[in-house]
């Protein structure tokens, strides 16, 4: 059987992220923005971001699709602090190096502030993260999917039903022609109901 991934808190995903190195602060920001392999923000070069819009260009690994993402600016401002000593950003050790380096401060940071849950959240925990995440705020999981880049769906059922993110509030909206429907479904809206003829959609906020 295989074994479920662990999801840890949003909390300890910041607590990791405010409380490690310049470097590693900014690639674990960037996991969490974009839900990427390491080995794709890996190999990332300067080129692949464009500060002045917040857009990143991942390159694909394992057969996955190339995709872009909007990431905050709190995130560009801190990969674009980052010394531009060679065209790669974050590839000025190897990635094993690093990720020794990030396990290290992770094993320091769960003794000081006394949780060793974070001990269980390695670099691609935070690609696990994100995809609930984002599934649990949309429930659209076409929207997974392309996130993560997986060509097929089978790769990002697993997401569905990991955790519970005890939400229960709503935005609602109604529509009552088929132009209100698919607009509301492309921007993550699920259909709910009909009463008088108009259809009832929801979205967690």
């Amino acid at each position: 059987m295989e074994k479920l991934p662990f999801i840890p808190l949003e909390s300890e995903i910041d607590a990791l992220i405010s409380g490690t190195g310049p470097k590693t602060s900014a690639v674990l920001q960037l996991l969490k923005e974009t839900g990427a392999r390491i080995g794709e923000a890996w190999t990332l070069r300067w080129t692949d971001i464009d500060f002045e819009r917040g857009i990143v260009t991942l390159t694909p690994e394992k057969g996955s699709h190339p995709r872009q993402f909007k990431i905050s600016l709190r995130t560009s401002s801190a990969v674009n602090m980052l010394p531009k000593k060679i065209l790669r950003i974050f590839a000025t050790c190897d990635v094993e190096k690093f990720r020794r380096n990030y396990e290290k401060q992770r094993r320091n940071l769960a003794v000081k502030l006394g949780d060793l849950r974070l001990n269980q959240v390695t670099l691609h925990t935070f690609r696990h993260w994100k995809a609930t995440y984002e599934y649990h705020k949309t429930h659209d999981i076409l929207h997974v999917m392309r996130l993560l880049g997986h060509k097929s769906i089978q790769n990002t059922l697993r997401y569905t039903q990991l955790v519970d993110w005890k939400s229960d509030d709503f935005t609602c909206k109604t529509a009552a022609t088929i132009g209100d429907y698919s607009k509301l479904i492309e921007v993550g809206f699920e259909y709910v109901t009909e009463m008088d003829g108009v259809k009832l959609f929801r979205k967690r906020k």
